[in-house]
Protein backbone atom coordinates (compact mmCIF):
# COMPACT_ATOMS: atom_id res chain seq x y z
CA UNK A 1 0.00 0.00 0.00
CA UNK A 2 0.87 3.46 -0.46
CA UNK A 3 2.58 5.81 2.43
CA UNK A 4 -0.24 8.30 2.12
CA UNK A 5 -3.16 6.05 1.55
CA UNK A 6 -5.71 7.00 4.88
CA UNK A 7 -6.56 3.12 5.26
CA UNK A 8 -8.29 2.86 8.95
CA UNK A 9 -7.89 -0.39 11.17
CA UNK A 10 -10.72 -2.92 11.94
CA UNK A 11 -10.46 -2.18 15.45
CA UNK A 12 -11.75 1.20 14.65
CA UNK A 13 -15.21 0.40 13.04
CA UNK A 14 -16.52 -2.31 15.29
CA UNK A 15 -16.50 -4.79 12.73
CA UNK A 16 -14.40 -6.69 10.29
CA UNK A 17 -15.88 -7.32 6.64
CA UNK A 18 -16.23 -10.95 6.79
CA UNK A 19 -18.02 -9.89 10.41
CA UNK A 20 -20.15 -7.10 9.02
CA UNK A 21 -21.41 -9.62 6.37
CA UNK A 22 -22.25 -12.44 8.58
CA UNK A 23 -24.38 -9.73 10.62
CA UNK A 24 -26.21 -8.34 7.19
CA UNK A 25 -27.06 -11.70 5.46
CA UNK A 26 -30.28 -10.13 3.96
CA UNK A 27 -27.74 -8.06 1.57
CA UNK A 28 -28.46 -8.06 -2.14
CA UNK A 29 -25.24 -5.95 -3.12
CA UNK A 30 -22.84 -3.33 -2.06
CA UNK A 31 -21.26 -0.61 -4.08
CA UNK A 32 -17.91 0.07 -4.41
CA UNK A 33 -17.63 3.97 -4.19
CA UNK A 34 -15.02 6.23 -6.14
CA UNK A 35 -15.41 9.72 -6.18
CA UNK A 36 -13.58 11.59 -9.44
CA UNK A 37 -12.62 14.96 -10.15
CA UNK A 38 -16.11 16.65 -10.04
CA UNK A 39 -16.98 14.50 -6.88
CA UNK A 40 -19.34 12.15 -8.88
CA UNK A 41 -19.41 8.63 -7.35
CA UNK A 42 -17.90 5.87 -9.90
CA UNK A 43 -17.43 2.55 -9.16
CA UNK A 44 -19.16 -1.08 -9.12
CA UNK A 45 -22.09 -2.48 -7.69
CA UNK A 46 -20.95 -6.37 -6.36
CA UNK A 47 -22.43 -9.51 -4.65
CA UNK A 48 -21.91 -9.15 -0.87
CA UNK A 49 -19.86 -13.04 -0.93
CA UNK A 50 -17.55 -10.63 -3.53
CA UNK A 51 -16.69 -8.46 -0.84
CA UNK A 52 -13.38 -11.03 0.66
CA UNK A 53 -11.77 -11.21 -2.57
CA UNK A 54 -12.19 -7.25 -3.25
CA UNK A 55 -10.76 -6.92 0.34
CA UNK A 56 -7.85 -9.36 -0.66
CA UNK A 57 -7.05 -8.51 -3.71
CA UNK A 58 -8.75 -4.90 -4.86
CA UNK A 59 -11.11 -4.41 -7.98
CA UNK A 60 -10.19 -2.74 -11.19
CA UNK A 61 -11.32 0.69 -12.54
CA UNK A 62 -10.04 2.47 -15.38
CA UNK A 63 -7.51 5.43 -14.67
CA UNK A 64 -9.72 7.34 -16.95
CA UNK A 65 -12.24 7.76 -14.77
CA UNK A 66 -10.15 10.61 -13.46
CA UNK A 67 -10.25 12.09 -17.03
CA UNK A 68 -14.00 12.31 -17.27
CA UNK A 69 -16.15 15.33 -17.10
CA UNK A 70 -18.99 16.31 -15.51
CA UNK A 71 -21.13 14.68 -18.06
CA UNK A 72 -19.35 11.65 -17.84
CA UNK A 73 -17.45 11.92 -21.03
CA UNK A 74 -13.60 10.95 -21.41
CA UNK A 75 -11.40 14.04 -21.95
CA UNK A 76 -8.77 12.78 -23.82
CA UNK A 77 -6.32 15.48 -23.24
CA UNK A 78 -5.79 14.18 -19.95
CA UNK A 79 -3.75 11.00 -21.45
CA UNK A 80 -6.04 8.52 -19.65
CA UNK A 81 -8.51 7.34 -22.10
CA UNK A 82 -7.51 5.60 -25.57
CA UNK A 83 -4.36 7.67 -25.87
CA UNK A 84 -3.25 5.25 -22.97
CA UNK A 85 -5.28 2.34 -24.42
CA UNK A 86 -7.55 3.08 -21.01
CA UNK A 87 -5.67 1.09 -18.47
CA UNK A 88 -6.92 -0.60 -15.55
CA UNK A 89 -5.40 0.53 -12.03
CA UNK A 90 -6.46 -1.70 -8.95
CA UNK A 91 -8.56 -0.24 -6.84
CA UNK A 92 -8.23 -1.16 -2.64
CA UNK A 93 -11.11 -1.53 0.10
CA UNK A 94 -11.87 1.29 2.50
CA UNK A 95 -12.54 -1.05 4.99
CA UNK A 96 -13.93 1.49 7.79
CA UNK A 97 -16.48 2.79 4.86
CA UNK A 98 -18.65 0.13 4.37
CA UNK A 99 -22.15 1.08 6.01
CA UNK A 100 -25.34 -0.19 5.32
CA UNK A 101 -27.73 2.37 2.61
CA UNK A 102 -30.73 2.05 4.70
CA UNK A 103 -32.56 4.15 2.16
CA UNK A 104 -32.45 2.13 -0.88
CA UNK A 105 -35.78 -0.09 -1.82
CA UNK A 106 -33.77 -3.18 -1.16
CA UNK A 107 -31.07 -4.40 1.51
CA UNK A 108 -27.69 -2.61 -0.02
CA UNK A 109 -24.40 -1.38 1.51
CA UNK A 110 -21.57 0.58 0.18
CA UNK A 111 -18.18 1.16 0.69
CA UNK A 112 -15.12 3.65 -0.55
CA UNK A 113 -12.16 2.32 -2.69
CA UNK A 114 -9.05 4.62 -3.63
CA UNK A 115 -7.24 4.27 -7.10
CA UNK A 116 -3.55 3.31 -6.85
CA UNK A 117 -0.64 2.92 -9.60
CA UNK A 118 0.82 0.44 -11.20
CA UNK A 119 4.05 0.75 -8.77
CA UNK A 120 0.91 0.01 -5.42
CA UNK A 121 1.30 4.03 -4.88
CA UNK A 122 -1.62 6.58 -4.56
CA UNK A 123 -2.65 7.12 -8.15
CA UNK A 124 -1.64 10.86 -8.37
CA UNK A 125 -5.42 12.16 -10.08
CA UNK A 126 -7.14 10.84 -7.62
CA UNK A 127 -8.66 13.97 -5.28
CA UNK A 128 -8.57 12.00 -2.22
CA UNK A 129 -4.63 11.06 -2.87
CA UNK A 130 -4.13 14.82 -3.98
CA UNK A 131 -5.39 15.73 -0.33
CA UNK A 132 -3.22 13.06 1.64
CA UNK A 133 -0.34 14.44 0.17
CA UNK A 134 -1.27 17.92 1.75
CA UNK A 135 -2.06 16.38 5.20
CA UNK A 136 1.53 14.55 5.20
CA UNK A 137 3.40 17.48 4.05
CA UNK A 138 1.82 19.10 6.93
CA UNK A 139 2.49 16.25 9.00
CA UNK A 140 6.83 17.41 8.18
CA UNK A 141 6.24 20.51 10.19
CA UNK A 142 4.43 19.08 13.01
CA UNK A 143 1.20 20.00 12.42
CA UNK A 144 -1.92 17.96 11.90
CA UNK A 145 -5.08 19.79 10.33
CA UNK A 146 -8.24 19.63 12.04
CA UNK A 147 -10.89 19.81 9.58
CA UNK A 148 -14.93 20.74 9.86
CA UNK A 149 -17.26 21.02 6.93
CA UNK A 150 -20.28 22.94 6.14
CA UNK A 151 -22.96 21.88 3.18
CA UNK A 152 -25.36 23.78 1.87
CA UNK A 153 -28.06 22.43 -0.64
CA UNK A 154 -31.75 22.73 -1.67
CA UNK A 155 -34.62 20.89 -1.60
CA UNK A 156 -36.17 20.97 -5.14
CA UNK A 157 -39.91 19.85 -6.83
CA UNK A 158 -38.35 16.94 -8.96
CA UNK A 159 -40.66 18.25 -11.83
CA UNK A 160 -39.42 21.38 -13.51
CA UNK A 161 -41.44 24.58 -13.87
CA UNK A 162 -42.72 25.65 -16.89
CA UNK A 163 -39.67 27.17 -18.29
CA UNK A 164 -37.72 23.81 -17.29
CA UNK A 165 -36.04 25.20 -14.10
CA UNK A 166 -35.76 24.07 -10.67
CA UNK A 167 -38.49 24.88 -8.89
CA UNK A 168 -38.74 24.93 -4.91
CA UNK A 169 -40.94 21.96 -3.23
CA UNK A 170 -44.05 21.49 -2.46
CA UNK A 171 -44.67 21.45 1.42
CA UNK A 172 -44.90 18.40 3.27
CA UNK A 173 -48.75 18.08 3.13
CA UNK A 174 -48.70 18.74 -0.34
CA UNK A 175 -51.10 21.64 0.12
CA UNK A 176 -48.64 24.24 -0.96
CA UNK A 177 -45.32 25.28 -2.65
CA UNK A 178 -42.89 26.47 -0.33
CA UNK A 179 -41.98 30.47 -1.20
CA UNK A 180 -41.02 32.38 1.74
CA UNK A 181 -37.35 33.00 3.09
CA UNK A 182 -36.91 32.34 6.72
CA UNK A 183 -33.39 32.48 7.72
CA UNK A 184 -33.03 29.69 10.55
CA UNK A 185 -36.33 29.23 10.87
CA UNK A 186 -37.38 26.49 13.46
CA UNK A 187 -40.86 26.16 11.54
CA UNK A 188 -38.70 25.06 8.35
CA UNK A 189 -36.80 22.51 10.48
CA UNK A 190 -40.53 21.05 11.70
CA UNK A 191 -41.88 21.23 8.39
CA UNK A 192 -39.01 18.98 6.85
CA UNK A 193 -38.49 16.69 10.34
CA UNK A 194 -38.86 14.03 8.78
CA UNK A 195 -36.50 14.29 5.90
CA UNK A 196 -34.00 15.69 8.37
CA UNK A 197 -34.55 12.99 11.05
CA UNK A 198 -33.90 10.42 8.73
CA UNK A 199 -30.98 12.11 7.66
CA UNK A 200 -29.80 12.26 10.70
CA UNK A 201 -30.57 8.33 11.43
CA UNK A 202 -28.98 7.53 8.42
CA UNK A 203 -25.90 9.51 9.21
CA UNK A 204 -25.67 7.57 12.62
CA UNK A 205 -25.56 3.92 11.16
CA UNK A 206 -22.96 5.24 8.48
CA UNK A 207 -20.92 6.59 11.36
CA UNK A 208 -21.12 10.31 9.88
CA UNK A 209 -20.88 12.45 12.63
CA UNK A 210 -23.79 15.25 11.36
CA UNK A 211 -24.71 18.04 13.42
CA UNK A 212 -26.89 21.37 13.62
CA UNK A 213 -29.63 21.55 10.79
CA UNK A 214 -30.27 25.22 9.55
CA UNK A 215 -32.96 26.36 7.87
CA UNK A 216 -31.07 29.20 5.40
CA UNK A 217 -31.76 32.12 3.57
CA UNK A 218 -33.86 30.57 0.48
CA UNK A 219 -37.04 28.46 0.48
CA UNK A 220 -36.19 24.89 0.94
CA UNK A 221 -32.20 25.73 1.10
CA UNK A 222 -30.64 23.94 4.41
CA UNK A 223 -27.48 23.52 6.13
CA UNK A 224 -25.72 20.73 7.45
CA UNK A 225 -22.28 20.70 9.60
CA UNK A 226 -20.16 17.96 9.99
CA UNK A 227 -18.43 17.61 13.13
CA UNK A 228 -14.14 18.89 13.46
CA UNK A 229 -11.87 16.10 12.91
CA UNK A 230 -8.09 16.15 13.03
CA UNK A 231 -8.39 13.87 9.90
CA UNK A 232 -8.95 15.83 6.86
CA UNK A 233 -9.47 12.79 4.69
CA UNK A 234 -11.87 11.54 6.48
CA UNK A 235 -13.73 14.82 7.01
CA UNK A 236 -13.92 15.26 3.01
CA UNK A 237 -14.63 11.09 3.04
CA UNK A 238 -17.77 11.86 5.59
CA UNK A 239 -19.25 15.18 3.39
CA UNK A 240 -19.06 13.17 0.15
CA UNK A 241 -21.01 10.23 1.76
CA UNK A 242 -23.33 12.71 3.53
CA UNK A 243 -23.90 14.19 -0.01
CA UNK A 244 -25.34 10.79 -0.96
CA UNK A 245 -27.15 10.68 2.16
CA UNK A 246 -29.02 13.53 1.39
CA UNK A 247 -30.02 13.14 -2.11
CA UNK A 248 -30.64 9.47 -1.27
CA UNK A 249 -33.38 10.23 1.83
CA UNK A 250 -34.78 13.55 -0.25
CA UNK A 251 -35.29 11.61 -2.85
CA UNK A 252 -37.58 8.56 -0.63
CA UNK A 253 -39.41 11.30 0.67
CA UNK A 254 -40.45 12.88 -2.89
CA UNK A 255 -38.19 15.87 -3.18
CA UNK A 256 -34.76 16.23 -5.16
CA UNK A 257 -31.27 17.51 -3.19
CA UNK A 258 -29.21 19.62 -5.30
CA UNK A 259 -25.56 20.97 -4.15
CA UNK A 260 -25.68 22.93 -7.50
CA UNK A 261 -24.14 26.15 -6.74
CA UNK A 262 -26.99 28.26 -8.18
CA UNK A 263 -30.36 26.23 -8.87
CA UNK A 264 -32.63 29.84 -8.17
CA UNK A 265 -31.66 32.58 -10.00
CA UNK A 266 -33.23 35.22 -7.38
CA UNK A 267 -32.23 33.08 -4.58
CA UNK A 268 -28.71 32.59 -2.53
CA UNK A 269 -26.32 30.01 -3.96
CA UNK A 270 -25.25 27.12 -1.65
CA UNK A 271 -21.52 27.23 -0.61
CA UNK A 272 -19.38 24.33 0.84
CA UNK A 273 -17.49 26.43 4.26
CA UNK A 274 -14.01 24.70 5.97
CA UNK A 275 -13.25 25.38 9.12
CA UNK A 276 -9.18 24.97 9.65
CA UNK A 277 -7.42 24.72 13.30
CA UNK A 278 -3.79 23.55 13.34
CA UNK A 279 -3.05 21.27 15.93
CA UNK A 280 0.57 20.42 17.45
CA UNK A 281 2.02 16.99 18.49
CA UNK A 282 0.20 16.59 21.71
CA UNK A 283 -3.50 18.26 19.90
CA UNK A 284 -3.12 21.79 21.22
CA UNK A 285 -4.32 24.32 18.98
CA UNK A 286 -1.68 26.25 17.40
CA UNK A 287 -3.85 28.70 16.18
CA UNK A 288 -4.96 29.63 19.56
CA UNK A 289 -1.02 30.11 21.16
CA UNK A 290 0.30 31.95 18.33
CA UNK A 291 -1.48 34.53 16.34
CA UNK A 292 1.54 35.18 14.19
CA UNK A 293 1.03 31.25 13.03
CA UNK A 294 -2.62 32.28 12.18
CA UNK A 295 -1.57 35.28 10.17
CA UNK A 296 1.02 33.64 8.03
CA UNK A 297 -1.55 31.30 7.21
CA UNK A 298 -4.23 33.37 6.64
CA UNK A 299 -1.90 35.59 4.29
CA UNK A 300 -0.78 32.34 2.44
CA UNK A 301 -4.75 31.49 1.84
CA UNK A 302 -5.38 34.94 0.50
CA UNK A 303 -2.08 34.92 -1.75
CA UNK A 304 -2.81 31.29 -3.08
CA UNK A 305 -6.83 32.53 -3.50
CA UNK A 306 -7.09 33.72 -7.38
CA UNK A 307 -5.16 30.01 -8.46
CA UNK A 308 -7.16 28.17 -6.27
CA UNK A 309 -10.27 29.46 -7.52
CA UNK A 310 -11.04 26.58 -10.24
CA UNK A 311 -10.95 24.25 -7.52
CA UNK A 312 -13.63 26.39 -5.45
CA UNK A 313 -15.33 27.10 -8.43
CA UNK A 314 -15.30 23.99 -10.73
CA UNK A 315 -18.65 24.54 -12.83
CA UNK A 316 -20.28 26.77 -15.04
CA UNK A 317 -23.07 27.07 -12.88
CA UNK A 318 -20.25 28.08 -10.02
CA UNK A 319 -20.58 31.37 -11.31
CA UNK A 320 -23.67 32.25 -11.33
CA UNK A 321 -23.26 32.41 -7.58
CA UNK A 322 -20.87 34.87 -7.57
CA UNK A 323 -22.83 38.19 -7.23
CA UNK A 324 -22.05 41.09 -4.52
CA UNK A 325 -24.42 40.96 -1.44
CA UNK A 326 -25.35 37.25 -1.70
CA UNK A 327 -23.02 36.10 1.22
CA UNK A 328 -20.17 35.41 -1.07
CA UNK A 329 -16.78 36.69 -0.95
CA UNK A 330 -15.70 38.28 -4.40
CA UNK A 331 -11.93 39.09 -3.76
CA UNK A 332 -9.41 37.78 -1.18
CA UNK A 333 -10.48 38.94 2.10
CA UNK A 334 -9.66 38.43 5.56
CA UNK A 335 -11.87 39.69 9.15
CA UNK A 336 -12.79 38.87 12.42
CA UNK A 337 -16.21 37.53 12.77
CA UNK A 338 -17.03 39.38 9.70
CA UNK A 339 -19.48 36.93 7.26
CA UNK A 340 -18.80 38.99 3.84
CA UNK A 341 -15.21 38.30 3.70
CA UNK A 342 -12.99 35.08 1.79
CA UNK A 343 -11.46 33.88 5.50
CA UNK A 344 -13.63 34.52 9.04
CA UNK A 345 -11.95 34.38 12.14
CA UNK A 346 -15.68 33.08 13.97
CA UNK A 347 -15.83 34.26 17.37
CA UNK A 348 -15.50 31.77 20.42
CA UNK A 349 -13.40 30.49 22.92
CA UNK A 350 -9.75 31.26 22.26
CA UNK A 351 -8.92 27.47 22.34
CA UNK A 352 -11.41 27.30 18.97
CA UNK A 353 -9.57 29.87 17.29
CA UNK A 354 -10.30 28.70 13.57
CA UNK A 355 -9.85 29.92 9.88
CA UNK A 356 -13.42 29.48 8.00
CA UNK A 357 -13.10 29.80 4.37
CA UNK A 358 -15.70 30.66 2.78
CA UNK A 359 -15.55 30.80 -1.13
CA UNK A 360 -16.34 27.39 -2.06
CA UNK A 361 -19.59 26.46 -3.58
CA UNK A 362 -21.41 23.29 -2.23
CA UNK A 363 -20.74 21.77 -5.96
CA UNK A 364 -16.79 21.68 -5.33
CA UNK A 365 -14.87 18.59 -4.36
CA UNK A 366 -14.39 19.26 -0.87
CA UNK A 367 -11.00 16.74 -1.05
CA UNK A 368 -9.79 19.48 -3.67
CA UNK A 369 -11.09 22.14 -2.20
CA UNK A 370 -9.10 21.35 1.38
CA UNK A 371 -6.08 20.43 -0.75
CA UNK A 372 -5.82 23.43 -2.32
CA UNK A 373 -6.42 25.15 1.73
CA UNK A 374 -3.72 22.91 3.19
CA UNK A 375 -1.35 24.08 0.25
CA UNK A 376 -2.33 27.78 0.96
CA UNK A 377 -1.55 27.69 4.85
CA UNK A 378 1.59 25.42 4.34
CA UNK A 379 2.57 28.10 2.05
CA UNK A 380 1.82 30.90 4.40
CA UNK A 381 3.81 29.86 7.22
CA UNK A 382 6.86 28.68 5.00
CA UNK A 383 6.75 32.20 3.63
CA UNK A 384 5.62 33.65 6.71
CA UNK A 385 2.98 35.66 4.66
CA UNK A 386 1.38 38.77 5.32
CA UNK A 387 -2.63 39.08 5.42
CA UNK A 388 -2.55 43.05 5.46
CA UNK A 389 -5.13 44.56 7.67
CA UNK A 390 -8.55 42.59 8.39
CA UNK A 391 -11.53 43.97 6.86
CA UNK A 392 -14.29 45.59 9.25
CA UNK A 393 -17.89 46.39 7.73
CA UNK A 394 -18.92 44.85 4.51
CA UNK A 395 -16.25 43.76 2.25
CA UNK A 396 -18.40 43.77 -1.03
CA UNK A 397 -18.33 47.71 -0.59
CA UNK A 398 -14.29 48.13 -1.05
CA UNK A 399 -12.87 48.52 -4.13
CA UNK A 400 -10.36 46.06 -4.45
CA UNK A 401 -8.81 43.37 -6.90
CA UNK A 402 -11.71 40.37 -7.30
CA UNK A 403 -11.14 36.69 -7.42
CA UNK A 404 -11.40 35.33 -11.27
CA UNK A 405 -15.61 35.31 -11.96
CA UNK A 406 -15.40 33.86 -15.09
CA UNK A 407 -14.84 30.19 -15.63
CA UNK A 408 -12.37 30.66 -18.84
CA UNK A 409 -10.59 33.29 -16.35
CA UNK A 410 -10.29 30.77 -13.39
CA UNK A 411 -9.51 27.87 -15.91
CA UNK A 412 -6.20 30.08 -16.92
CA UNK A 413 -5.21 31.35 -13.90
CA UNK A 414 -5.47 28.06 -12.59
CA UNK A 415 -3.03 26.91 -15.46
CA UNK A 416 -0.35 29.39 -14.70
CA UNK A 417 3.07 28.72 -12.45
CA UNK A 418 1.83 29.04 -9.07
CA UNK A 419 3.17 28.00 -5.82
CA UNK A 420 -0.46 26.21 -5.85
CA UNK A 421 0.49 24.11 -9.23
CA UNK A 422 3.65 23.03 -6.94
CA UNK A 423 1.88 22.21 -4.01
CA UNK A 424 -0.52 20.06 -5.71
CA UNK A 425 1.50 18.65 -8.66
CA UNK A 426 1.62 19.19 -12.42
CA UNK A 427 0.47 15.85 -13.04
CA UNK A 428 -2.65 16.25 -11.63
CA UNK A 429 -3.12 20.16 -12.28
CA UNK A 430 -2.70 18.73 -16.05
CA UNK A 431 -4.90 16.30 -15.71
CA UNK A 432 -7.46 18.72 -14.16
CA UNK A 433 -7.10 21.56 -16.32
CA UNK A 434 -7.72 19.21 -19.48
CA UNK A 435 -10.98 17.99 -17.93
CA UNK A 436 -12.14 21.64 -17.39
CA UNK A 437 -11.37 23.17 -20.84
CA UNK A 438 -12.93 20.10 -22.16
CA UNK A 439 -15.98 21.02 -20.23
CA UNK A 440 -15.46 24.62 -21.12
CA UNK A 441 -15.46 24.43 -24.52
CA UNK A 442 -18.67 22.20 -24.71
CA UNK A 443 -20.59 24.48 -22.37
CA UNK A 444 -20.08 27.33 -24.62
CA UNK A 445 -20.64 25.74 -27.74
CA UNK A 446 -24.02 25.39 -26.68
CA UNK A 447 -27.42 27.54 -28.20
CA UNK A 448 -29.29 28.78 -25.15
CA UNK A 449 -33.44 29.43 -24.83
CA UNK A 450 -31.81 32.74 -23.95
CA UNK A 451 -29.79 33.53 -27.00
CA UNK A 452 -33.34 32.41 -28.68
CA UNK A 453 -35.27 34.21 -27.37
CA UNK A 454 -32.96 37.76 -28.06
CA UNK A 455 -31.53 37.27 -31.17
CA UNK A 456 -34.13 34.79 -33.15
CA UNK A 457 -36.72 37.40 -34.15
CA UNK A 458 -34.12 40.72 -33.93
CA UNK A 459 -31.56 40.49 -35.73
Amino acid sequence: MGKHLNLVSEQETGLTPAQFIKANPELASIDLLLPDINGVFRGKRMQPEQLDKVLKDGVCLPASVFGLDITGETSEETGLGFTSGDQDRRCALLPHTLALAPWQAKPMAQAMITMLDDDGEPFPAEPRNVLSQQVAALAELGLTACVAVELEFYLVDPKHDQDGMAQAPMSPDGEHRVTATQCYSVDDLDHYSEFLDEVNAVCRVQRIPASNAVAEYAPGQFEINLNHLPDPIAACDQAMLLKRVIRGVAQKHGHKATFMAKPHQTQCGSGMHIHLSLLDNQGKNRFAADHQLLKHAVGGLLEMMPASQLLFAPHANSYRRLQPDMFVPMAPTWGYDNRTVALRIPNGPESDTRIEHRVAGADANPYLVTAAILAGARHGIAQQCQPGDPVEGDANALDLPSLPYRWADALATFQAPSALRAALGETFCDIYASVKAAEIQRFEQQITPLEMQWYQDTI
